[in-house]
């Protein structure tokens, strides 16, 4: 399907207004930090919600939201005062891969950025410039917290060529912020104009059939690809066409 840029950029407006809207929110991982209102309970829940979002997406919401009732819908007083006792319930725990293990391991890595250094946004903002670079710093920090090499996997590196891409979904809901309601915003030390586009099997085949992405993989080179040609559309937002790449084709089969 060949397209001018013209074309592709009307069909992304157009797509991107249809998807993004709060009928989105109640199917799609992010109506997990929905359920909140203060920045660091949203910022928590997004997190582990981001962090689980693969597989179907009704197990998704189902075993996030069990993670949120394990800390006692309070994640962030949970992640402050959490004990070994209080970590216990989690050991059962199990979304794929990612299993209870996994699940402590994040609990004490985040209560130690939240005590000593200053929290999620801090660390991740560090170079808000090059958010490849932030988030191998955020990836660096987080892993300090022990010795467990399984866990590893689930936080990515695109210093390392990977497309992180929920962690880039992540960042697009905490720091853009428009009329429609999805993303929060909460998030200010990172500007909308400095993101990278989440890209996963299905916004990747409808930018290749766009002609906006020419690479094959889906590694952080193409999120560098394509994240370019959506700032060609929108300087300043390039990630609202995310809704419209992602729609397109999981909505739509494009």
């Amino acid at each position: 399907m060949k397209k001018d840029l013209s074309e592709i950029k009307d069909l992304l407006e157009l797509k991107h207004q249809q998807f993004n809207h709060s009928d989105f929110i109640e199917t799609d991982p992010i109506s997990i930090p929905h359920l909140f209102s203060k920045k660091e309970d949203i910022e928590i829940a997004g997190f582990f919600a981001a962090t689980i979002a693969w597989g179907q997406r009704i197990t998704i919401l189902r075993n996030a939201r069990l993670l949120i009732q394990y800390m006692e819908d309070e994640p962030y007083d949970f992640i402050l005062n959490a004990g070994k006792t209080d970590l216990t319930r989690f050991k059962k725990f199990v979304h794929r891969t990612f299993n209870g293990e996994d699940a402590i391991y994040f609990i004490k890595a985040l209560q130690k950025i939240y005590l000593s250094h200053g929290g999620l946004e801090i660390v991740m903002s560090k170079y808000p410039e090059e958010l490849g670079r932030s988030i191998s710093y955020f990836r660096k920090i987080f892993l300090e917290t022990g010795k467990t090499t399984r866990t590893h996997k689930h936080i990515a590196d695109p210093l390392k060529n990977s497309s992180a891409k929920r962690i880039c979904m992540y960042l697009r809901w905490m720091v853009r912020k428009d009329h429609a309601g999805v993303d929060f915003g909460i998030w200010k030390k990172i500007k909308p104009a400095q993101l990278y586009t989440p890209l996963d099997l299905h916004s990747g085949a409808t930018a290749r059939t766009l002609g906006l992405l020419n690479r094959k993989q889906d590694d952080w080179k193409s999120v560098t690809e394509l994240t370019h040609q959506l700032r060609k559309f929108d300087p300043q937002d390039p990630v609202k066409y995310d809704f419209a790449l992602y729609g397109l084709g999981v909505f739509e089969k494009f």
